[in-house]
C-alpha cells in the first residue's frame, strides 16, 4: 500500500465543504487516540505539500507527535538500550514546536496555539528539572488538543 493510501485509509474521504482539510484534523484524531506516529505522518503528508507560513506550523505539530512518541516508547520500555535515552530528545522537541508555533499565537486555524505553546514548555521544563529521570507521560492520561469554533 502507497504512503498516500495508508494516509487516506487514516483521515477518510475529504467533504466537498471541509472548511479545514481532513489530514490536519486527522492529526489531532490520531493524536488524542494516542497514535502519536500516526498523527506525525499524517500530518507530515500535509506539510510536505504545504508552500505557504502553514509549514512552519504544520511542522511545530509534527515536532509535538514526535516528542510524544519519544515519551510513549521510553513509558513502555524505560529499560530498554535505545527506549531509556528517549526523554531528552523528548524534552527539545517539544521546545522546539513551541518556538515554531510562536509566531502562530495565540490562535490558528482553530486552535489556541498560545495554550499548547505553555503545556509544551511546561511539559519539557518537568522533564529536564527532573534532570531526565521521570516520563510524565501515562496512558491513562492521554494529553487531548482539541479544534476550537470557527467563531
Amino acid at each position: 500500500m502507497k504512503k498516500s493510501d495508508r494516509i487516506s485509509a487514516l483521515v477518510g474521504p475529504r467533504p466537498a465543504d471541509a472548511a479545514l482539510d481532513p489530514r490536519y484534523t486527522g492529526f489531532f484524531s490520531r493524536f488524542n487516540a494516542g497514535e502519536y506516529y500516526e498523527a506525525h505522518d499524517v500530518l507530515e503528508h500535509l506539510w510536505l505539500e504545504c508552500r505557504d507560513a502553514d509549514a512552519l506550523f504544520f511542522k511545530g505539530l509534527i515536532q509535538i507527535a514526535g516528542a510524544f512518541v519519544h515519551l510513549q516508547k521510553h513509558h513502555l520500555h524505560p529499560h530498554h538500550p535505545k527506549h531509556a535515552r528517549r526523554l531528552r530528545p523528548a524534552s527539545r522537541l517539544l521546545l522546539l514546536a513551541a518556538k515554531n508555533l510562536a509566531p502562530f499565537a495565540p490562535r490558528h486555524l482553530h486552535l489556541d496555539v498560545a495554550a499548547l505553546r505553555d503545556r509544551c514548555t511546561t511539559l519539557a521544563e518537568e522533564i529536564i528539572a527532573a534532570d531526565y529521570a521521570r516520563n510524565p507521560w501515562q496512558p491513562d492520561r492521554l494529553p487531548r488538543f482539541t479544534l476550537l469554533d470557527a467563531a
